[in-house]
Parts: structure tokens; sequence; C-alpha cells
């Protein structure tokens, strides 16, 4: 299995940043005690906790780019979150808080720089106040450092150009480039003696064959593991972290096809660059349970930029950032979806609305306004775009909460599937890949 030299740019506070070329390194042994499938961030935390618990196994990153950490969590919108919004005793609520505390110890440690540059929820009309106060007890429950609700002037003494009734403060939300940090678990994982393999596409998982003569070490590495060039690895026990994928790969080994992924294309706006004093920190609308989505935000970036959105719209192919972007596969296997046509019409209306904001920029500004008036369309620009894996179950729910999962029989018995990992998995990775690797060692009796 050829090696891959990837280059990395390790991005700073300002958008500057040092060249380092890292090497993965040849294939020096083709068994693992356990292989982690998906180099997006949860699924590095995950290696590099398994890594650091249990130094005498032998642990493999299997990734089907050339690069670390470029789908999800290298187009996410790189904000801390300090866990408000999540229902009091769900693994969101519990591993967001966490994983904030771990996030921001991890960063100081290593010298990743972030901002902790506050979040205000506004309300701009008079029934949101409940809902917004609704979210501050909540956001006790769940233990959120620093909360307090705020009035109109306290709301402009912090973000000048922002109007609104009442906001809630959160203080503790920050900035980060996560891709930065997820290639930090990379390297911690490397220093570890962990193996990375990157252009290594999942697409069959097997069971060995007794007296294989290709399996040198007989049963003790059991499930074969092929790419999509043929080649395989043997290992012993398989944890899944495929984000967009995570549903395909569960059916390859065998475990149940729910909850479907269906993918959701967020585009962004950003303002421009002598635009971007209008925003300090970041600013978020209070939800509203009749969306399924969060809507609009204004989120400041660790290289100064500011990012406005995203929308929401069905994506046309998984990894489909651009609105052109178009898999057969992909567009089949979601609209042939009975989850899907059950969601889009309890939600028909919002949707028009979304694809109609999505064409047309002023649609969006308006949006916009009703934060900060002064913003026009002559100071916005098109931005980048990012593609959320949804999970949908069958009643057109979306799947809220994180959902981790094995299976039965031979091959379903010695995998984890990291199922459905939503923001914030990447506020949550370390405190993620603690639970993941307490499971495993449970699971697996390592």
């Amino acid at each position: 299995m050829a090696a891959a030299l990837l280059q990395r740019w390790r991005a700073g506070g300002g958008g500057g940043g040092v060249a380092v070329l890292w090497r993965v390194p040849r294939r020096q042994r083709s068994t693992f005690d356990v292989a982690v499938v998906g180099a997006g961030i949860v699924g590095l935390a995950s290696a590099r906790e398994l890594a650091l618990r249990h130094p005498s196994l032998a642990l493999a990153v299997l990734e089907k780019e050339p690069e670390l950490a470029c789908h999800q969590t290298g187009h996410n919108s790189g904000v801390i979150h300090s866990g408000i919004y999540y229902t009091p005793g769900s693994l969101k609520a519990k591993l967001c808080v966490q994983g904030a505390a771990l996030c921001y110890e991890y960063c100081d440690q290593k010298g990743i720089p972030y901002k902790r540059c506050g979040k205000l929820i506004v309300a701009i009309e008079q029934d949101e106040i409940p809902r917004l106060k609704a979210l501050y007890e909540r956001g006790l429950q769940n233990n959120v450092r620093d909360l307090k609700l705020i009035g109109a002037k306290e709301i402009q003494a912090k973000e000048p150009f922002c109007r609104g009734l009442m906001a809630l403060d959160s203080p503790y939300t920050g900035i980060v480039n996560y891709k930065q940090v997820a290639q930090s678990y990379a390297e911690d994982f490397q220093e570890a003696g962990g193996t990375i393999l990157t252009d290594f596409e999942v697409t069959d998982m097997e069971m060995a064959k007794e007296g294989s003569s290709e399996n040198e070490d007989g049963l003790q590495y059991p499930v074969v593991v092929r790419n999509s060039k043929g080649e395989e690895i043997y290992c012993r026990h398989i944890v899944t972290c495929a984000g967009l994928y995570s549903d395909r790969l569960s059916e390859i080994s065998g475990c149940s096809p729910e909850p479907r992924i269906v993918p959701f294309r967020g585009d962004y706006l950003v303002l421009k660059p002598e635009k971007c004093y209008m925003v300090k920190g970041n600013i978020y609308p209070v939800p509203n349970p009749r969306f399924p989505f969060l809507g609009f935000h204004f989120t400041p970036r660790m290289d100064g930029s500011v990012w406005l959105g995203p929308n929401a719209v069905l994506a046309f192919k998984r990894e489909g950032y651009r609105l052109l972007d178009f898999s057969t596969a992909d567009f089949l296997d979601a609209v042939l979806y009975s989850g899907l046509w059950k969601l889009v019409l309890r939600n028909f209306s919002y949707g028009l609305s979304e694809m109609y904001r999505a064409c047309f920029l002023s649609a969006q500004v308006k949006q916009l306004q009703r934060f900060i008036p002064e913003v026009t369309v002559n100071d916005i620009l098109r931005g980048p775009s990012g593609v959320r894996a949804q999970a949908l179950d069958s009643d057109g729910n979306l799947v809220d909460d994180f959902v981790f999962d094995g299976g039965t029989g031979d091959i379903g018995s010695r995998i984890l599937h990291v199922r459905n990992a939503p923001s914030p998995a990447a506020t949550s990775s370390l405190a993620i890949a603690k639970m993941i690797a307490d499971e495993v060692k449970q699971r697996f009796e390592l």
C-alpha cells in the first residue's frame, strides 16, 4: 500500500501559516488490533485516545482522501459551542459541555490559537422572549458557564451594530480552526505509534477465510478490510467514524442501515473585509421549534473574516460543496427514502423559502438585516459551503442526538459504528473520544 506524502498548512490565528511536511509511513504491517475508519476530527480524536490508553496495541486510521479532515471538519463554522441548545441529559448536552472545556485545555497545551469571542442569542420579536428565557434555563441545567440574559442597551454595548430586545449572552463560546485541531490529533496519534493510511477508501469488510495464506497471523486478526484499489488490511476490531458515509459503511458491515444519512448543503456568505468591523462575536437567532434547522447567524473566523448563514438545502451529492455538484447514486439514495419525503412534507414552506434564499442574495440579506440593519447586498460576497451529514429515521425525524451502535454476527460484534455525530461534534470531539474508548474497551474486552 503506497504511502501518501501530505502537505499540511497549519493555519494560524490571522490567516497566515507555516507549511509543514509530514509523511504517512509506508505500511510496515498489514495487521492491526483496531482500525478506525475516517480521518475527520471525531475519528482522529478517537484514534488518539485509543493510542494513549492502549500503547501496546497496533492501531490504524483509514482515510479515503489523500488529506486529513477535508470534509465536515474542514468545512464547518469553527465555533466552540458552550452547550446551550441541547436537551438536558442528552449525550449532546453532556459531551458538548465536557468537550468545550477539553477543547480549550487542549488548545492551550498545544499552542493552537483560539478566540473566546462569545455569543449572543438575540430575540428581535416579543414572541421570541419566552423561548429565549427557556433556552437560558436549559443552559443552566446543562451547566453552561457564565450565562446571563441582557437587555437592548447591553446588546449594543457588546455588539454596537446589532439590534434586539433581549439576548442570551454566552461569553464561554469561542472560535478555532478545527482542521488545525484535527491535524494536531493526528500528530499525537502518530507519535503514540499509530499508523495513518490515506487514499484507503473502505469498500468491503468480511471475515478472513480460515487458513488463508495471506493472513500470516492466522485468525488473530480475523476481519479483512478492503479498499477500492483491492488492497487489504487485517484487524481484530473496527471503529467507524465515517460522517456522510456512516450508513453505507454500516450496511457494508452487515449492520442496520438506519438511521439513514441525507446530505444538506449549507451555503455561507461572507462580509467584505472592510465591513467585518460590524461583527465582534457570534450572533445567533432564537431557535424556532417549527423549523428543522437553526437559521442565519453571524460567525467570526480565526482569519478575521465573518461568515453569514448558512442556509440548508438538499445536496445532490454527499460531498457536493458546489451548487451544480451531482451524483446519481447519492441523489436516488436520498429521494427514494421515505423518511426524506415525510420531512419535506412537514416543512414544505420552509424548504421553499430556503431554496429561494439560496438563489437570491437579497433574500438572505433581509434575514441578516433583522439583526444588523446596516448590512446591505453591497457588503457581502458568496462564500464557502459545507455539507451536513443529517441522520433521518424512517418517520422523517431528524436524529438529533449522537448514535453509537454495533451489530450481531461475526463481523457486527467486532465493529462499533459512530452513526450520527452532528454539530457540536467538533467541539465535543475529545469528550466523544473518551466515550468511544470506554465503549471499545468494554465491547471488545481490550
